[in-house]
């Protein structure tokens, strides 16, 4: 694929074959905004107002009567918030969860067999009651923390600005900007929010900060006129939400409320339909699987209960409902959320606001994070990086570079371009009582940029226009392309110097001489071909490079009391003597580079988006360890080669233009996202959401981080959308499902780490609780199958998942990670690599063609009985079950390496061990050996045994056993495989902890939560087998010996035996993959320096 030319937008894609039979999706609505294109004249006509050219202040506008009657016609100048559902109905939504559904389908009909039998069926009544009272409990919890988090997020959002300047019946006055309807006349000035879209009249030396909506870090000029079609484009609008920063002007608001264009991309934010997060997909496959299971086992064990056992028809329902419990890890969603909820109460610690408890975990997931620049990279505030004056090169960054040593007061010329920056300037600052880096300044980025070099440098910066007052000013302009100032500034030949800056060739036009570092010389040609040098030097890295000069104007034709005009000029404008060149730069925020560096590292493909020019966004690429390895251009430069000769596996890094975007195949697409590094410029909303889709579509989790109104329908449509609290605006804010309340870019790289750490906890707490479902299943299945007495209960099971695992696993949220480094060494848990997107083509290709709406341009979803249908039909092909045995990289929460420990070789051994137990403590109450055990329970139904008031029997050795002695050696047993059950998943709470290193070390214990959670656990179990009172309600006994605890506790050590054993041997037979190392990372930091500029050692 044709790479774009880097100086100008690149011509559309012509010699990569496209699919011409490849359906495309319509191409989104455009901005609806014609209105730059109209004559004033027009414009008066089209909204019945009046604009008076000559003297704008004093323009008619719009009547009151007709305002009022726009106003109640159109409605307010507000943006409609987005659709709140109903607390009731967002409660609901979590209650539907099908989790929650089965818990509740069970509480329900244990209460119908307590209504069909309650004698046999009493304990029923607590069974049910905790079901339904778990499934509220955990949509509660989830319910509440999402509800928090949005009321924080709400007080921050401020959806239009409050105040604004009109000009109605003739009368220019303040008034609320909600007010404000088409037709009006608004004026605007240094420091305003636009309120609204207008098109400009009037205007003189207006700039506005378009970055919020476009990207673009530099201000733009706006004036009357106008050449540009494109809207976004035109000099002659103005947005809502932009912030005007120069001058002032008038303008006639052409949209207003949902109409600007700022509320047409929040449209789109709406519209886009947001996926739903990996950890969501993969739990709800996993019950989906589990609930099948639970159901499909229930149903055999309810023929087994009722042919094989002759179990009366309640017997062998309440058996097969108690099998079903058994498989269904009750206390699993409320540990999912709470684990979830305690890693977003400890990332907000952090100043990471989660709007999503899964975006948590999706954090952690994400394979491609997509970014933004300004504002979020970059600090959105032009800063001094090199100046070139007396020949000398200087820099602004501590300790100096390799082309540059630093910038000092003392060194020849540095001064006169510190007065020029701090005289020569409209920029000011709100309040000189602080220190410079906490002062906002009123002015163009650049001005605001040159005002805050000279006021950390120069002495007397704030009360330099008092000593040296302006007398005389030339604003800059776009046809002169330079400002002027003339100050009352001594110097020996007279009272009057004059400084100016501007464009570099403007400049040097106007001198003659320049400053060799002694004195002024006169300007010859190996002084202009240094100047070349140094310009290219300075532009090359992305930089704004302006040029000053200076004149000390002579005494006897300029004196103190000299008046001078603008028209016609009576001011010098040639002969002046060439100072210097200085660039600035949007430098990158405190700590981003060592952030996407170790973003790399684990793995993260850091992609940048930005509407800024794609100069500027290499340049800042490559210093922030975006970029660091040849484009197409860079190879065919060393090599010598056209370009076109380049083969696209001779680079890894791709810069790609705007308006490329469209015309792109699939092929291309393809292309760009087999490169490791990639920067988009020039780009709009609508190609930020083709980015994310296409990304999305090569099996991508993408996060987006962003800043302005332009990112927001990108952070929407995102796996996780990341928004900046302090410079993001409320648009962002809204669609993000993670906002960063700091605007710390580094706080991703503490929140994938957080991520992936709560992801595996949450697998180790899923491995843990797993885990005691096969003994569960085999007591009921032994009760049947065998058959033996009743191992476990319904109600003992319910509290095996609800008492001491749900607390257990808890513990697992505060579990740290196995080696500092080696978590973010790891790849994604789900890596795209060719593997992968061969099973999402394959996927795609059963999918069939997708149908897109044409006025939409959106895919059209299939109904959800559609896809069930689907869902179901595909169980059955051999299809589906070769996918699901297929070995690939990704590693989901429930795998088959968790199945097997939990369902086959961890489980299998509790079981034992449970067993064991269970067979020993018959023994040790009343010398019940198995056998005796299985013919109680084949005589249980014709005579009774195993109750109080059954017949006496009589035990291989010779013993009689009355109906009480039976019924309490019942209750040992299962109070025993009860304590047992317990004791195990102990040992298995430390020996899942492993699976980078072997099961010992300090991370096995070093969480001390562990503790109190294991001793609150078997205090609640304790409570359940030991008080008398408690027997009768669980089938406990307070008579079962301490003594039998060691069996358990001892098997133990079997358990930890084997873990060890099994992780040397996957470790042969799987080895961990880590990401691997990448060349050319800069990994120290960028640090601020006290003058505001920024340090970083590889310059």
């Amino acid at each position: 694929m044709p790479e774009p030319k880097r100086h100008q937008p690149p011509p559309a894609v012509s010699n990569v074959e496209s699919k011409p039979e490849e359906p495309k999706p319509a191409p989104a609505k455009q901005l609806d905004v014609t209105e730059h294109l109209m004559t004033l004249e027009e414009l008066e006509a089209k909204y019945q107002t009046k604009f008076d050219a000559a003297k704008p202040a004093n323009s008619l506008g719009l009547s009151a009567e007709e305002a009022a009657k726009r106003l109640a016609e159109n409605g307010p100048n507000m943006l409609t918030p987005p659709p709140r559902r109903p607390g009731w109905l967002k409660f609901l939504d979590k209650l539907r969860g099908l989790f929650n559904l089965i818990m509740l389908f069970a509480g329900v009909v244990t209460y119908i067999l307590y209504g069909i039998d309650t004698v046999n069926n009493s304990s029923n009544v607590y069974i049910g009651g905790i079901l339904i009272a778990v499934a509220f409990l955990n949509s509660f919890i989830e319910y509440y923390q999402e509800a928090k988090s949005q009321a924080i997020l709400e007080s921050f959002l401020n959806l239009i600005p409050s105040r604004s300047t009109a000009v109605r019946g003739g009368v220019q006055a303040p008034m609320s900007a909600v007010e404000l309807v088409a037709g009006d006349v608004v004026y605007l000035r240094l420091g305003d929010k636009v309120p609204a879209d207008c098109v400009i009249v009037a205007a003189t030396d207006l700039k506005v900060d378009n970055s919020s909506l476009t990207g673009e870090s530099e201000p733009q000029e706006r004036t009357k006129r106008n050449t540009n079609e494109n809207p976004l484009e035109a000099t002659n609008l103005v947005f809502n939400g932009t912030l005007c920063v120069n001058g002032d002007g008038y303008g006639i608001v052409v949209r207003t409320g949902d109409n600007t264009v700022i509320g047409q991309i929040a449209k789109l934010t709406t519209t886009e339909k947001k996926n739903e997060s990996p950890l969501s997909e993969e739990i709800t496959l996993f019950v989906y699987k589990i609930a099948s299971v639970a159901f499909v086992t229930a149903v055999i064990f309810f023929i087994i209960g009722k042919v094989v056992t002759n179990l009366s028809w309640a017997a062998a329902v309440t058996f097969a409902i108690g099998t079903f419990v058994a498989w269904v890890p009750q206390g699993l969603p409320a540990t999912v959320t709470m684990l979830l909820s305690i890693a977003a109460k400890r990332m907000a610690s952090r100043n990471v606001l989660v709007k999503d408890l899964q975006g948590v975990e999706t954090l952690g997931a994400i394979t491609l994070l997509a970014t933004d620049k300004t504002g979020t990279l970059t600090r959105n505030q032009m800063t001094v990086s090199y100046l070139w004056t007396g020949l000398d090169l200087y820099t602004a960054q501590v300790g100096g570079t390799a082309q540059g040593s630093v910038m000092d007061p003392a060194k020849p010329g540095v001064m006169d371009f510190l007065y020029t920056s701090a005289l020569c300037t409209k920029a000011k600052f709100d309040r000189i009582d602080v220190p410079v880096n906490q002062r906002w300044v009123f002015g163009d980025a650049t001005e605001a940029g040159l005002l805050r070099c000279a006021a950390t440098r120069l002495p007397d910066a704030d009360d330099a226009l008092n000593q040296f007052p302006k007398v005389f000013e030339v604003p800059f302009n776009s046809e002169n392309k330079w400002a002027m100032t003339i100050n009352k500034k001594s110097h020996s030949k007279g009272a009057l110097t004059l400084f100016l800056k501007g464009a570099p060739e403007r400049v040097l036009r106007l001198c003659d001489k320049i400053f060799d570092g002694k004195d002024a010389i006169p300007l010859e040609e190996a002084h202009k071909k240094k100047f070349d040098e140094t310009y290219k030097f300075m532009a090359s890295k992305g930089h704004r490079v302006l040029a000053f000069a200076k004149l000390d104007l002579p005494g006897d034709q300029f004196p103190e009391n000299f008046e001078f005009v603008k028209d016609p000029p009576n001011y010098p404008n040639k002969g002046l003597v060439f100072q210097g060149l200085v660039s600035l730069e949007d430098p990158p925020k405190h700590g981003v580079r060592e952030a996407i560096g170790h973003c790399r590292e684990a793995g993260v493909q850091v992609m940048m988006v930005t509407g800024d020019h794609p100069l500027t966004a290499e340049a800042i690429g490559r210093k922030i360890n975006l970029m660091v390895q040849d484009t197409k251009e860079m190879v065919a430069a060393k090599s010598g080669r056209p370009i076109d000769q380049i083969g696209d596996d001779e680079y890894d890094a791709i810069v790609i233009h705007g308006e490329q975007i469209d015309s792109l195949s699939e092929k291309d697409w393809e292309n760009i996202f087999s490169k490791e590094e990639i920067i988009f410029a020039r780009t709009s909303p609508k190609h930020k959401l083709q980015i994310v889709k296409h990304a999305q579509s090569r099996g991508h989790i993408v996060g987006v981080t962003g800043d302005g109104v332009n990112d927001s329908p990108a952070l929407k449509k995102a796996d996780l959308g990341i928004a900046m609290n302090i410079s993001g605006s409320d648009v962002s804010k809204e669609a993000a499902a993670m906002v960063l309340l700091d605007d710390n870019f580094a706080s991703t790289v503490s929140g994938i780490e957080e991520g992936r750490l709560i992801f595996l906890n949450l697998k180790k707490s899923v491995r843990y609780i797993m885990t005691h479902i096969l003994p569960e299943v085999w007591a009921q299945l032994a009760f049947v199958v065998a058959p033996i007495p009743y191992p476990l209960t319904a109600l003992q099971i319910v509290f095996v998942d609800l008492g001491f695992e749900l607390f257990n696993g808890l513990s697992f949220a505060f579990d740290p990670a196995e080696s500092k480094t080696g978590l973010m060494k790891l790849q994604p848990r789900k890596p795209v690599t060719d593997q992968s997107i061969e099973r999402i083509l394959r996927k795609q290709a059963r999918q069939g063609p997708q149908e897109v709406d044409p006025e939409t341009g959106h895919v059209k979803g299939k109904s959800a009985f559609s896809s069930m249908l689907g869902g179901v039909r595909r169980v059955f092909t051999a299809e589906y079950w070769r996918e699901s045995f297929e070995e690939t990289d990704e590693e989901v929460l429930v795998d088959a390496e968790l199945l097997s420990y939990c369902m086959l070789e961890m489980g299998t051994i509790e079981t034992i061990g449970a067993f064991i137990t269970y067979f020993v403590a018959l023994w040790h109450s009343y010398g019940i050996t198995p056998t005796d055990a299985w013919n109680l329970q084949k005589g249980s139904s014709d005579h009774g045994y195993l109750t109080e008031s059954g017949e006496n029997f009589t035990t291989a050795s010779g013993r009689v056993l009355s109906g009480p002695d039976q019924f309490d050696a019942l209750r040992q047993a299962q109070s025993a495989f009860f304590l047992a059950m317990l004791f195990c998943q102990c040992w298995n709470l430390f020996l899942v902890k492993a699976k980078l290193s072997l099961p010992w070390g300090w991370f096995m214990i070093s969480n001390k939560y562990s503790y109190p959670c294991i001793l609150f656990a078997t205090l609640i179990a304790m409570f359940i087998v030991y008080p008398p009172f408690m027997n009768i309600p669980f089938s406990t006994s307070w008579r079962l010996s301490p003594l039998l605890w060691l069996i358990p506790i001892g098997w133990g050590f079997v358990m930890w035996a084997y873990v060890a054993l099994r992780i040397v041997v996957l470790r042969k037979i799987r080895p961990i993959k880590y990401s691997q190392d990448i060349a050319g990372l800069q990994m120290f930091p960028t640090r601020w320096c006290k003058f505001g500029c920024f340090f970083s050692p590889a310059l």
